[in-house]
């Protein structure tokens, strides 16, 4: 009686494994590279709510921090778990967007995209500014301020009567609007495209005083060619009005290229039409 061969079980090859000081050494690597950034590591400790001298056995890669303080490090210098494992340069590169690049993140921080409440709320606002194409009239319109995964963002849409006159479908894909804000020293800046960068506009607001301090003012700029007919920046008037439903509803009714004197009166104002634009 012939025994059947029994075929040798498959070699299953051992993974990789690194030395857990190897990987204190990774982390201790991109936590110096990320404290570097401040000038005081008592002043960071302090901010992390971390000791001083448990902060420096992280340095040294002697320890790693329990779950809770990891979190607390990685939501300060808005980096992930991955700091653990693999050299934060090779992180930032690889989700590096726009903004965060390594080219321009000194010079755009974390800070210009920081926007509390306080310096602009989310919510509606109503716009106003003088038409760009057409010198009588002036627009009105409704915004939509929002945040999102630390940014602060505007959505909005063109009037229908604005795109008739570019020649251009009046569907809400193609009138809707967005754009990113930015903390400036004197006020906030947005940078505002329709959808594929078709258009494009830069925007600057500052809080004015008012009774219910909700009022900013500033100007709008299109970027297009020079033209002897057309205007390429304006005086632009935002009202926050999220607490204001019937102002809501209403402007989203007269939304579009409105008679000046259809605005309020405060926004008139800013917008003092009858001086030129400097």
């Amino acid at each position: 009686m012939t025994t059947p061969t029994v075929a040798p079980s498959p070699t299953v090859a051992p993974s990789p494994t690194v030395a857990p000081s190897e990987l204190r050494s990774i982390f201790g690597a991109n936590l110096r590279q990320l404290a570097n950034r401040y000038p005081s590591v008592a002043g960071l400790c302090r901010e992390l709510g971390v000791n001083r001298t448990q902060f420096n056995r992280y340095l040294s890669g002697e320890s790693f921090p329990r779950p809770d303080v990891l979190h607390r490090i990685c939501t300060f210098f808005d980096v992930d778990a991955r700091i653990l494992l693999e050299p934060v340069d090779q992180i930032n590169q690889r989700g590096a967007g726009l903004i965060t690049h390594p080219e321009v993140a000194p010079f755009l921080s974390q800070g210009s995209t920081n926007i509390h409440e306080e310096q602009l709320p989310s919510g509606f606002f109503r716009f106003s500014r003088p038409s760009f194409t057409d010198v009588t009239r002036v627009v009105l319109g409704l915004v939509y301020v929002y945040r999102k995964d630390g940014f602060t963002f505007l959505r909005g849409y063109e009037p229908r009567e604005v795109m008739r006159m570019q020649g251009l479908y009046p569907d809400p894909i193609s009138r809707e609007f967005r754009g990113i804000l930015m903390f400036q020293e004197q006020g906030i800046v947005a940078l505002v495209s329709r959808r594929g960068a078709l258009t494009c506009s830069f925007n600057f607001l500052s809080r004015v005083s008012s009774y219910d301090n909700n009022f900013w003012e500033g100007y709008a700029t299109r970027t297009v060619k020079e033209s002897l007919s057309g205007c390429r920046a304006a005086r632009m008037a935002y009202e926050h009005i999220q607490h204001n439903p019937k102002a809501i509803y209403e402007t989203a009714r007269k939304s579009g290229l409105v008679a000046p004197e259809e605005l309020n009166e405060f926004h008139r104002r800013l917008l003092r039409l009858e001086e030129p634009f400097r």
